[in-house]
């Protein structure tokens, strides 16, 4: 096996115009600061990053969001097994960057792996970002076009900013309303960093009289942007300011050459479910899902997660563990 570098898997996932995100030596450098380590496998044109996190009770997953690279997975699972076991990992689970359903040539190159629960969102809305502005405005919903210009109207300034400060304060201001977790400050700083050096990310602020009142982190690579952070405080709500920061955002992404924009999480619910539910739920992710569902995208279910099992032992008690926490959860 020929070790790779962190400069190796820089360059192969360059080549790669479609590799996600979260398959970047980026990303990877990234994670590192929170606990992970990142391993590389290259086989041909197929590769993939692999990530691993040490668990309660001395356990270790391998992990592969959105990934493998590339299409001969079976080439490269004799050298991801190799990787794994020599980090002590008891499972490898995947996340492949398809849509629902998976094509059935990867299908036949997963044997051993068995579906599971994913970590990544299942379900997503996907802006079409080709065309020009009035064509992107054309597809949104009515509602959606007035309340960015009526953010306009009432005076809402859209800037580009480094000030994670600002940012971090209203993502706690939005956590203790919507009632959902988030990182802590240095999570933010460290993503920013990374990827805005490389030209890949970009904060938005949008600001009402000099306050901020509602920020965004939007990331791109290759044809791809992905909005993975957002949040808005209690002030200046019915100015709609964070209407007109998603549409920066698009325009953003537009300017880097993207042709689809993914907003990133909504309920996993059929269309159907959503629509007709969406006015009178807010729990969850249904607030997130009415103002996402505006923007005039196409609901899309991902692949899903499958499991590689090392070590079956580990593996029940990190089911066990995983239903306990749910169950505190819940």
């Amino acid at each position: 096996m020929i070790d790779v570098t962190p400069n190796d898997w820089d360059n192969f996932s360059k080549e790669h115009l479609n590799c996600h995100l979260l398959q970047t030596g980026s990303w990877g450098q990234f994670k590192s600061s929170f606990g992970w380590t990142a391993d590389y496998v290259i086989v041909g044109n197929c590769g993939a990053q692999i990530l691993f996190k040490p668990l309660p009770l001395g356990l270790k997953i391998a992990y592969i969001p959105k990934g493998p690279v590339g299409e001969k997975w079976n080439d490269l699972w004799p050298e991801v097994h190799k990787i794994c076991h020599q980090n002590g990992a008891f499972a490898l689970k995947i996340e492949p960057d398809f849509w629902e359903p998976l094509p059935e040539k990867f299908h036949q190159q997963l044997v051993g792996f068995r579906p599971s629960l994913a970590i990544q969102p299942r379900r997503t809305v996907i802006v079409d970002l080709l065309g020009d502005e009035r064509l992107l405005l054309d597809r949104m919903k009515q509602k959606t076009r007035y309340n960015i210009r009526l953010a306009r109207k009432k005076n809402i300034m859209i800037k580009k900013s480094h000030d994670i400060d600002a940012f971090y304060k209203i993502i706690l201001k939005t956590g203790e309303r919507d009632r959902f977790g988030i990182h802590n400050k240095e999570y933010y700083q460290k993503v920013y960093q990374e990827f805005h050096s490389i030209n890949a990310c970009e904060l938005f602020i949008a600001y009402f009289e000099g306050v901020p009142m509602a920020g965004l982190m939007i990331f791109s690579w290759g044809s791809r942007a992905w909005y993975f952070y957002g949040a808005s405080n209690d002030q200046h709500r019915d100015r709609m300011p964070t209407y007109l920061l998603q549409w920066e955002a698009i325009l953003w992404a537009k300017e880097h050459g993207c042709s689809e924009y993914d907003l990133w999480g909504i309920p996993d619910e059929s269309e159907d479910i959503l629509e007709k539910n969406f006015l009178s739920r807010s729990d969850g992710l249904w607030g997130v899902y009415r103002f996402k569902r505006g923007f005039g995208g196409n609901i899309k279910r991902t692949a899903g997660a499958w499991d590689y099992v090392y070590s079956p032992a580990k593996y029940k008690i990190y089911q066990l563990a995983n239903k306990v926490r749910k169950t505190q959860m819940g």
